[in-house]
């Protein structure tokens, strides 16, 4: 059997059902226009480049559209989006992680655009030199202003572990930052 599209509505043929709708789309739609620009760019926030948070806030925005008849709590539909978000930003960095071999010379540093904002760009620089786990501790405490324990909830590691890789991150920026001539 082959899916259908009937009246905006994408409808799966089932043995037991003629249609089954996927979710609510005008309460879905409703969500992710009221909520696409902050999901954007908080994913922005944590891959550091445009075409990578493109492809976490699809990642994200997939997986919610097929929970979305189980969240039985729509009151704090954003946090369960941004949750969501984390532990598949995190998800992709464990596998490209494995996936990562030495070169000869390390590539070359990619561009951020044409933002002209010194601050702007110098600590989206900053934000570049650190690794992954760090970078989400920064942008979930500083960006999203969570607490330690939400943050560990969020990102699956312990409150000690947020604490270490928060002060890593603080100490390796204020290298960049205090570094930087311009």
């Amino acid at each position: 059997m082959q899916p259908s599209r009937a009246a905006g509505r994408f409808r799966v043929m089932t043995a037991l059902s003629p249609t089954l709708d996927l979710a609510p789309d005008v309460d879905f739609e409703s969500f992710v226009a009221s909520h696409q620009v902050g999901l954007r760019r908080y994913a922005l926030a944590l891959t550091g480049n445009s075409h990578d948070a493109d492809d976490l806030l699809q990642t994200t925005l997939v997986k919610l559209y097929l929970a979305w008849d189980r969240i039985d709590d729509r009151g704090h539909l954003g946090a369960y989006a941004r949750v969501t978000m984390a532990r598949s930003y995190v998800s992709i960095w464990r596998r490209w992680g494995s996936r990562e071999s030495p070169t000869a010379s390390p590539p070359e540093v990619a561009t951020l655009g044409s933002d002209t904002t010194g601050d702007r760009d110098l600590i989206w620089r900053g934000l570049d030199q650190l690794g992954r786990r760090q970078r989400a501790v920064v942008v979930l405490r500083y960006f999203e202003d969570l607490d330690l324990a939400t943050i560990a909830d969020t990102l699956g590691i312990s409150i000690g572990t947020v604490k270490s890789q928060l002060s890593r991150a603080l100490h390796n920026l204020r290298d960049v930052l205090g570094s930087d001539e311009s």
